[in-house]
């Protein structure tokens, strides 16, 4: 649990010396009633035991909190994140897609042709691929990828801190700078970092492989790209537009209250609360925008809208197929991109690409609040067939899918990895 030795051993004497006096008075004076009522109802027993435990998870997670004003506000949050699906874990979401998937597989008479979808990428990008190995096949795209450097792992945090600043001086960079895991997803890990000491803690708290990424300020979308093998040219399934949530101060409010009544905000209250803990105390001036998360990961509290009418345009599908064209090999995936304004992404302009994910990478405009949990089942049932098809139509070229059991341990990889993970610095993620 990482807390210090020291301290659990002082708090559980501490609990000890107050609670077994007052366990052993208790038994002493009540024991024998309690025993004898025991012995005369025991039919009732299980019962009994079962209306305690209700009753104590009761008062607990329910009454108490609603006694103060932050709890209720916490409640809320929780009450959200049950009957709003887009905050539903993953295995509730997907459990009626896992069933059209095994139709998918059977009709094509394999379970995992789908990795063959994107022969370039390992495993199609079903889980736990090297960002680096997928940015480099990239490069052909120049300057529409942001720039970045590997940081291997087994480098002292020293060593790495010079070659950040050696690469940053060579490429003409200043900050922030944009640190994140080789390997892993739903944003876990990555970090803005604003100055030297922020990336030294990052540094010093995380010894996997790393990427160092060129910042991109402006407006961040989620593009959805496949290709069929057979086509010249592919298409966008979908865009979606990502919204950083804020907070307005009002000079009376602190940061914490400010968080709390908004109403998008509280969805994600307990992650927002977690991130700016040193903050939470904090009277923002009247008029002041404090920004809750720079990250477009819907797990982190951005905001997902349904971009994709909206913003698809002929100009924008040509610049994405000309972007994918330059990694042979891929035919479908999302990429995250960034650009200056809607204006320019519709016109394809000025375009960065900052990620880019394979076969198990969503159409992320499903998590528009306005979206019913059909809609998304569609959706998301219609990108699994594409998926299939395509590798289908890859293997039928010469891809080999991966086996089950090279995709259970690629999985059980990215599971142990996500575990074991350091959390981001306070003083980054702040």
């Amino acid at each position: 649990l990482h807390f210090p030795w020291r301290r659990f051993l002082t708090l559980q004497f501490i609990a000890g010396v107050i609670w077994t006096p007052c366990l052993v008075g208790l038994s002493a004076m009540l024991g024998e009633k309690v025993a004898g009522l025991a012995h005369r109802y025991e039919a009732a027993s299980l019962l009994a035991v079962v209306v305690v435990l209700v009753a104590v998870l009761g008062i607990t997670h329910l009454l108490i909190p609603l006694s103060t004003w932050r709890g209720r506000r916490l409640l809320l949050s929780r009450w959200r994140r049950l009957t709003r699906w887009e905050y539903w874990p993953w295995w509730a979401l997907y459990a009626p897609v896992f069933i059209y998937i095994i139709w998918l597989a059977l009709k094509h008479r394999s379970l995992t042709v789908f990795t063959c979808a994107n022969p370039a990428i390992p495993d199609g990008g079903f889980s736990g691929e090297s960002k680096s190995e997928i940015l480099r096949g990239l490069a052909g795209a120049k300057e529409a990828v942001a720039r970045w450097k590997l940081l291997p792992a087994g480098e002292a945090a020293r060593v790495r801190e010079a070659s950040l600043a050696a690469w940053m001086k060579a490429e003409n960079l200043t900050w922030p700078i944009v640190l994140k895991p080789d390997e892993g997803c739903r944003g876990q890990g990555v970090a803005v970092c604003r100055n030297e000491e922020q990336a030294a803690n990052y540094f010093t708290a995380n010894s996997a492989p790393l990427i160092a990424q060129e910042y991109i300020p402006g407006v961040e979308y989620g593009v959805f790209y496949y290709r069929l093998p057979n086509e010249d040219a592919g298409h966008i399934f979908a865009i979606t537009d990502k919204r950083f949530p804020s907070v307005t101060g009002d000079g009376r409010q602190t940061l914490e209250q400010l968080i709390l009544n908004d109403g998008q905000a509280v969805g994600s209250a307990r992650f927002f609360l977690e991130q700016h803990a040193a903050r939470l105390g904090e009277i923002p001036p009247v008029g002041a925008r404090v920004q809750l998360t720079e990250l477009g990961t819907h797990c982190r509290g951005s905001l997902f809208l349904d971009g994709t009418e909206a913003l698809r345009t002929p100009e924008l599908t040509a610049a994405i197929d000309a972007i994918s064209k330059h990694f042979p090999g891929f035919y479908f995936g999302r990429y995250d991109v960034r650009c200056p304004s809607a204006e320019d992404l519709r016109a394809g302009r000025n375009l960065r690409v900052i990620e880019l994910n394979g076969v198990t990478s969503e159409a992320t405009s499903i998590y528009d609040p306005a979206h019913s949990v059909f809609f998304a089942w569609a959706t998301l049932g219609r990108q699994w067939r594409l998926c299939y098809e395509i590798g289908a139509a890859n293997r039928a070229r010469g891809a080999q899918p991966a086996t089950v059991s090279r995709l259970l341990r690629a999985y059980w990889h990215t599971l142990h990895e996500e575990k074991s993970a350091a959390p981001v610095p306070e003083s980054v993620s702040a």
